[in-house]
């Protein structure tokens, strides 16, 4: 499942978007720990984006804007808030160094949930190709999270993404519709997806997305 372990000075964001396009990708041990190794699981988390499912209780909060949804506006709070809200987690100082200055060159995303003027859910991912790869999300109101979650998906089907990669399935996620498949067979989707360009700023950063129109977005078709 992992293999081997570098140093802080051997990953660099040019070598991190190599793993990722070759279906590898880096975790701590823990906050504190100084090293990362990489990770290539067995079964691969995928979230189809034509099968997302999106509960009516959700599609209510969603439509009615309780949250306003911004779009990279603030990576260095999502990414502490992912590590700071849970107990354990992967996210050290060098994972945060390194996805900050993947950020800094766009390749790197928040989806962002605030209510008033407080952050209070969201998530952050890598754009390579048509592949969305989520890394984490956070939220400490109910459904500020999930609804960054649809928005996200809203904004990758109509950018044209091909594939949102989860890492790994969990009950949350499952929800949602997340499936595992089999090494090979998400390497053949990985390797399909990366010959695409999804455009994660479709809408752009200042644009505000309705929950309506994301809505309206995930019933579309992007073939048609």
């Amino acid at each position: 499942m992992a293999s081997g372990e570098d140093t802080d000075d051997a990953i660099t964001p040019d070598l991190l978007l190599q793993a990722y396009a070759a279906g590898v990708f880096p975790m701590a041990e823990s906050a504190e720990a100084p090293d990362l190794f990489w990770v290539e699981p067995r079964e691969r988390g995928i979230l189809p984006l034509d099968r997302f499912h999106v509960s009516g209780s959700l599609a209510k909060t969603v439509r009615s804007d309780r949250f306003s949804i911004r779009i990279d506006t603030d990576f260095d709070a999502v990414i502490a808030a992912c590590a700071e809200t849970r107990p354990e987690t992967w996210i050290n100082g060098r994972i945060r160094s390194l996805y900050g200055r993947l950020f800094d060159r766009g390749a790197a995303h928040t989806v962002e949930a605030w209510l008033g003027d407080r952050l209070v859910g969201g998530l952050y991912g890598v754009s390579i190709g048509g592949v969305f790869f989520g890394e984490s999300m956070f939220h400490t109101e109910r459904d500020a999270s999930k609804t960054a979650l649809v928005h996200l998906v809203a904004r990758l089907k109509k950018g044209g993404y091909r594939l949102l990669d989860t890492q790994f399935v969990t009950p949350h996620l499952a929800g949602f519709g997340a499936v595992a498949l089999p090494r090979k067979r998400y390497r053949i989707l990985l390797d399909e997806a990366m010959e695409t360009t999804g455009n994660f700023l479709v809408w752009p950063r200042d644009r505000r997305v309705t929950g309506a129109e994301a809505l309206a977005a995930l019933e579309t078709d992007p073939t048609s």
